[in-house]
């Protein structure tokens, strides 16, 4: 059938098994760029567009809260008063909001916070809910792990109308070829949920955003008929569906997850999609909003293996597992040999008539950027980072970067200390003389 959602029979049966990610997990997913990544690794050629940390191998990503999984959120995040000390002596003035959970000693958390109630618009950090929304559709359907897995890596959709209109370029690899070309999302392009989802996550695209979101609508709307849907029966249903329905049915898929892990609406919700084409059939449903705690709320049940189940916690962390250029927070050099996953957004406004040489991401009307990530030290050092600002006339870049150097400098400076004590402790009490 033209436009076949889904490659039914042997090629489901074939990737059934371990399901593994990052630069070696190609074969698993599908996702094209990293047969060229993996492929660098094996025959040893020198490839600098990305640091130490990002060739982390799949047996490497863990979840680092799995012994505290029944251990409520708010037991996690119970502040630490001398780590939200030391925090807020380094905290810019103006409108940064920060929460950071330190797991390098899973039994011994701590967390601070500085402004962590106050909402943002989320930008593209709010893809995260998108990401949220397919897994927790496709899990309603496969209860199956294995079952999921397959599905992502051969469940292939095509962009439409939806996926157009943004000027975030993805690349695009010819495995053939040997070619990688980098460009905007067409209306023809055809690729697995899989590499949608690495679309929307590593590079950020507004339109591979938009194709997911609607495929999680689909996913609600169709049930166990969604693996057998074509795209003319999937626009039909577009087209027959009141806009109001289609409009509540959006809200709901994409927030209502959020509510199941206990972050509620003034914390973090998603107002609509990422590209202007759903517009033809759905109304967005009030702004988009995030506060650092409701982000940290998802990423601190994400290491406990709560959203949804341990599985897709894992692939999730995976997808948010960056081989790609790091940016902003994330670009600290002090993180150059770090694990990090991560996902950084900005959304900005200019009024040319107050200043005509108002730039990108430093708008004067508004100027919102976000990063989250999670940092994984060789040394054990592990943490969390949710940091939210709106500055205006000025590209926070260079102060997310340079905040993400001085909260690494105070846990691994704290850990030091800890370790010092300790080392002094045991000194003492083997230190019994002759007795």
């Amino acid at each position: 059938m033209k436009g076949k959602y889904i490659v039914l029979g042997i090629l489901i049966i074939a990737s059934l098994g371990f399901m593994k990610y990052p630069i070696d997990g190609y074969d698993s997913t599908g996702i094209a760029r990293l047969y060229q990544l993996r492929q660098f690794q094996r025959d040893s050629v020198r490839y600098t567009r990305i640091p130490a940390g990002a060739f982390k191998k799949l047996s490497d990503i863990k979840l680092n809260l799995l012994d505290r999984k029944k251990d409520s959120v708010a037991d996690l995040l119970v502040a630490d008063n001398d780590f939200e000390r030391k925090l807020k002596r380094i905290m810019p003035s103006g409108a940064y909001s920060v929460a950071i959970m330190d797991m390098s000693n899973p039994e011994k958390l701590r967390y601070a916070a500085h402004r962590e109630n106050v909402g943002y618009q989320p930008g593209s950090v709010g893809k995260i809910a998108v990401l949220l929304a397919v897994m927790d559709q496709l899990a309603k359907l496969c209860p199956d792990w294995d079952e999921r897995a397959a599905y992502l890596k051969n469940i292939r959709v095509t962009s439409r109308y939806w996926g157009t209109g943004d000027h975030h370029t993805i690349p695009v690899y010819d495995i053939e070829t040997d070619k990688l070309v980098k460009r905007t999302v067409r209306a023809s392009d055809e690729f697995s949920l899989y590499e949608w989802l690495d679309h929307m996550v590593s590079v950020s695209n507004n339109g591979a955003a938009s194709v997911l979101y609607r495929e999680a609508m689909l996913m609600a709307a169709f049930g166990q008929e969604y693996f057998f849907l074509d795209a003319e029966k999937a626009e039909q249903y577009f087209e027959d569906t009141p806009r109001d329905s289609l409009t509540n049915l959006s809200h709901r898929v994409v927030n209502q997850p959020l509510r199941d892990l206990g972050i509620e609406e003034n914390e973090w919700k998603l107002g609509g999609f990422f590209t202007r084409g759903s517009g033809r059939h759905l109304s967005r449903k009030g702004g988009s909003i995030g506060t650092p705690k409701g982000l940290m709320k998802f990423l601190a049940q994400l290491e406990q293996g709560k959203v949804i189940d341990k599985a897709a916690s894992l692939e999730m962390k995976r997808l948010l597992y960056l081989t790609d250029r790091r940016i902003r927070y994330a670009y600290s050099k002090r993180l150059d040999s770090a694990a990090v996953y991560f996902k950084s957004g900005s959304y900005y406004k200019c009024d040319r008539n107050k200043n005509p040489n108002c730039s990108s991401y430093a708008g004067n009307v508004f100027n919102y950027m976000n990063s989250v990530i999670i940092v994984e030290h060789d040394n054990g050092i592990k943490y969390i980072v949710c940091l939210m600002s709106n500055v205006l006339n000025k590209n926070s870049a260079g102060a997310h970067m340079y905040l993400a150097s001085k909260i690494d400098d105070i846990i691994n400076s704290d850990a030091n200390v800890r370790k010092l004590e300790i080392k002094e402790e045991e000194y003492t009490l083997d230190d019994g003389g002759d007795n």
